[in-house]
Order: structure tokens, then C-alpha cells, then sequence
């Protein structure tokens, strides 16, 4: 199952390329579908068995590779294929034939879901470089894909952060392998221990900010705004929901890993990623707030977000901190899914970009504004959501040890959040200009950005069997 998550994206994006432009989209269909269940199934595996390893060739670590998936890995691919598989059904709807995104759309996100599990399932730092790149040069292609002026921009920014990131992470890489031999993570957990020279440090600081840079944790996100505010909605959609995430898993792999000696040593270092991530918290519900145009408002909203994976650091010493992250990951992944399917929406219908011209929107469009405050529910963290049950379990954990700071962001990130979430709304109820149109739009993209928002919430209710299976070791 793990040898074919990778295989399978990559075999049916290969065949939608040699179809011709703009073909392959039931195939892609068949394929994700095909991937979640593969999913589920490992998941089922991991929480029946205990974590799987597969010795690509053969030959195992430290001369081979090594795809290993344990609760962590399963729970980070069950996230991806559960909101790709509802996207690409979005994506069919919301392109026209002729529309030039759509020229390659579907081999791109092929491989960049290719990247993304094998990514998740690496034990190995330089092939885990190889996976980076391939996400990240599908990624940036997905941006440009549009052709317009704004969105080659914001896809050269997007490639120069990434590049520079990788970069950082290779040149970390290099260092490692040059003081221990090896770039299997399971053998420098043994290797590298509080009396690392100085190199290793170098490496880890490195790595770390490379890959803090590709999730665009404040204050290296001048990147990620342009990108999913000016790409088409199902783009955004992916990119904000997943693709963002991935560096902040390997930030985690390493933190707990490789390097959870030199972070016991140097306990002030795991208050880094949380101030950092409070900052982002505030800024980014800042400019959120202030935003004039509705997928720039979200994007920046994503930037806040994200903040909160970087605050479960200094927990991570408690059982249940890792829990607590995960959850958040899948909240804001499935929340944020639903809501760029849900501005791409109102976008489409209105022909309106900003805020202000979504009034009378509420009486046309109900399913589609209904869907955008259930993901607002979830990102202010309230119950019965993914998003309170993250928020309360980070809360907790933060007063057990006594981090008050940390359960303070917490709490006035979600009131930050309600701000801009319900600037949307008011102006939706408002009633509609003299004249305005709002075009009909399929009903697909009304009811699959619902069935994403309603995912977040419901998950909520039943996130035991996740929290289970990201306990599995």
C-alpha cells in the first residue's frame, strides 16, 4: 500500500499528460479515490499491526531506502486524499474547457501528490529533498497556471522562497552526512546525541529555517499570500489545505527525531517556533482583518493558522501534545478546503473579488455561505468542532505546565478569528445593490465546499480514532 500511494499519482498524472491538455480528469478521479482508499486501508493496518516499513529494492537503510508509516505518516496521508479527492471533483465543475489553468491542472497535482506521500512516508533526509522539490516545482506550476501577469508573479516569488528553502534544507543535509555517514533519520536518532559538534547544530538550524520558510511561518510568509490569493480557487484550496503542511510535518519529524537530543539541552530553542508561530497568529488575523479582497482575506487567515501548529513545540515533552497538532492540521486543512471552494463560489457567481460586493448573498447562495461559516466555526475553534477540540486540548496541556502565554494566544487568536469571519457574513446578509447579477453557478461546487466544512465539524465528534492512530508508534 505504501509503494503504490507513491506510484499510483505519479502513474495516472504520467497519463494524463500523453492524453493532451486539459484531458485526464476521470482518471485523476479514479486514481485519488483509489489513493483514499489505500489510505484508510494503511491506516487500518497501522492501528491493527503497529507501524509498517517497505525496503524499496530490497535493500534497507542505510545503503537502501526505507518507506516507513506509522500513526503520524497515516493520519498526514489520510488528510491529503480525504481533500484531494473532494477538490478534483470541485475543480471539474469550477474549470471551463477552455480555461488555460486547466492545460496541465490535472498532471501537476498528480505529481504533486506524489511528492507529498512519499514525502510522508521517507525515512531518508536527501530523498525527503527529492520529494520537496518535486512538490514544490508542481506547486509553483499550479500557481502559474493561469498565465495572468499576477499570477507569474506571485509563482516566481513562491519558486524563489521554495528554492531557497530546499536549498537551506540540502546545504543542512550535507553537513549531516558529512559528520555521521548516513542520512537515515532513524539511524542519527542514535548518532546524534548533547554532545554534537557544533556542525550539527549549524545543520539543524539550517533545516529547521528552510523548512519554516516553505510553510510560511511568520516572519518568512511574504510568499504565500500572492500565491493562494491570485491562484484559482481549487488551487488555493489545495495549497493552503495540504501543501503548506508538509514542511511543518518534516519541522516535526526532525524536532521529535533526529534532534530531540539538542532540544533537550537547549530547552530555550523549542520557544523559537512558538513565538514565532504567536506572532503569525496576530499578524496574520491582522492583515486578514484589514484584507479588501476575499481569497486575500483567507490566505492571510491561513498565515494565522498556521501559527498554531508551531505552539505544540514547547509541549511536546506531554502525552497528547502531538495529538493536539495533528487534530489542528486536519481542522484547518478541511475548514480552509472548504473555504476557498467556497470564495472560488461566490467569486464565480457575484464576479465580485472584495468583501464588500458579496451583499445579498446570504438570500442567493444560502449553501454556499452556510459552508463558509461552518469552516468559520471551525477556524474560531468553536464546539462541536476539529477546531475546539485542537484549541482545548492545546489550552489544557498549556495550563497543566503552566504556559499561560500560550493558552492567552490561544484564546485571542479565536476572538481574531471571529472578526474577520463574521466581516464576511455581515456583508453577505447585507441586502443586495440595484441591478447586481449573480449568475448560476453547479450545484457541485455549492455542495462540495459544504461537505468539506461540515468534515471539520464533525470530526469533532468523533476524533478518537485519530488521536489512536497518531498515538501508534
Amino acid at each position: 500500500m505504501m509503494v503504490w500511494l507513491i506510484l499510483l499519482p505519479l502513474l495516472w498524472a504520467s497519463l494524463a499528460f500523453m492524453l493532451g491538455p486539459s484531458r485526464g480528469v476521470w482518471l485523476s478521479i479514479v486514481g485519488l479515490a483509489a489513493q483514499l482508499w489505500l489510505a484508510f486501508a494503511l491506516a487500518a493496518e497501522i492501528v491493527g499491526s503497529g507501524a509498517a516499513m517497505h525496503a524499496v529494492g530490497g535493500w534497507g537503510a542505510p545503503l537502501g531506502i526505507d518507506l516507513v508509516a506509522d500513526g503520524l505518516s497515516a493520519a498526514m496521508l489520510l488528510l491529503t486524499q480525504c481533500i484531494a479527492l473532494p477538490l478534483a471533483v470541485y475543480a471539474h465543475a469550477y474549470f471551463k474547457r477552455d480555461d488555460p489553468a486547466t492545460t496541465y491542472f490535472w498532471p501537476l497535482v498528480g505529481f504533486l501528490l506524489a511528492g507529498l506521500n512519499a514525502l510522508f512516508l521517507s525515512t531518508d533526509l536527501f530523498n525527503i529533498y527529492v520529494t520537496l522539490e518535486l512538490l514544490g516545482l508542481a506547486a509553483v506550476g499550479l500557481v502559474a497556471a493561469g498565465g495572468g501577469a499576477q499570477q507569474i508573479a506571485a509563482a516566481l516569488r513562491y519558486l524563489f522562497a521554495t528554492l531557497v528553502g530546499s536549498g537551506a534544507y540540502l546545504l543542512g543535509v550535507a553537513l549531516i552526512y558529512g559528520t555521521y555517514g548516513t542520512v537515515s533519520t532513524v539511524t542519527l536518532v542514535s548518532l546524534i546525541g548533547a554532545d554534537a559538534p557544533d556542525l550539527v547544530w549549524i545543520a539543524g538550524g539550517l533545516m529547521v529555517l528552510g523548512l519554516m520558510l516553505k510553510t510560511a511561518l511568520f516572519p518568512f510568509h511574504f510568499w504565500l499570500p500572492p500565491a493562494h490569493g491570485g491562484a484559482p480557487a481549487p488551487v488555493s484550496a489545495l495549497l493552503s489545505a495540504v501543501v503548506v503542511k508538509a514542511s511543518f510535518y518534516l519541522v516535526l519529524r526532525l524536532w521529535i527525531g533526529p534532534f530531540s537530543s539538542l532540544t533537550v539541552v537547549a530547552s530555550l530553542v523549542v520557544w523559537f517556533p512558538a513565538l514565532l508561530g504567536t506572532l503569525a497568529v496576530f499578524w496574520g488575523s491582522y492583515q486578514a482583518i484589514r484584507a479588501e479582497r476575499l481569497k486575500m482575506l483567507i490566505a492571510y487567515s491561513t498565515v494565522a493558522q498556521l501559527g498554531y501548529l508551531f505552539l505544540i513545540f514547547p509541549l511536546l515533552a506531554s502525552a497528547g501534545a502531538l495529538q493536539a497538532g495533528i487534530m489542528q492540521a486536519f481542522a484547518h486543512g478541511l475548514a480552509k478546503a472548504a473555504m476557498f471552494a467556497a470564495a472560488g463560489t461566490l467569486i464565480k457567481a457575484t464576479g465580485q473579488e472584495m468583501v464588500a460586493g458579496l451583499a445579498g448573498v446570504a438570500e442567493r447562495l444560502p449553501v454556499t455561505l452556510f459552508a463558509f461559516g461552518l469552516a468559520g466555526i471551525t477556524l474560531m475553534g468553536l464546539p462541536p468542532s476539529a477546531g475546539f477540540l485542537a484549541k482545548w486540548q492545546l489550552i489544557e496541556l498549556a495550563l497543566s505546565q503552566q504556559h499561560w502565554v500560550i493558552a492567552f494566544v490561544v484564546l485571542v487568536g479565536g476572538l481574531l478569528a471571529a472578526v474577520y469571519v463574521f466581516r464576511v457574513l455581515r456583508q453577505a446578509f447585507l441586502l443586495a445593490p440595484a441591478g447586481s447579477v449573480v449568475t448560476p453557478v453547479p450545484r457541485t461546487l455549492e455542495w462540495t465546499a459544504f461537505g468539506l466544512a461540515a468534515a471539520s465539524v464533525l470530526l469533532g465528534l468523533r476524533g478518537v480514532e485519530l488521536m489512536q492512530l497518531v498515538g501508534v508508534t
